[in-house]
């Protein structure tokens, strides 16, 4: 695996633990930022990139901060 797959896959992670300490399901994070479902499930996978928009909403709607998500990420 190269760096940059190991990066998302690492924040995927940070991500998806996030998510289930909010208790909230893909579903209903992905409409909190105005996106799909399906998406946010190909992020945690490590399967899609994100823009550091789609980063920003995130770590808002799950009330952490950006570095919070991006930690041992690199």
């Amino acid at each position: 695996m190269n760096e940059y797959q190991d990066f998302f896959q690492k924040l995927g992670k940070n991500i998806r633990e996030a998510r289930n300490a909010k208790k909230l399901s893909q579903e209903k994070l992905a409409f909190n930022i105005d996106s799909a479902r399906n998406y946010i499930g190909c992020i945690e996978r490590a399967e899609k990139s994100l823009s550091l928009k789609t980063l920003y909403k995130i770590a808002k709607t799950l009330d952490v901060t950006v570095e919070y998500l991006l930690k041992d990420t690199m």
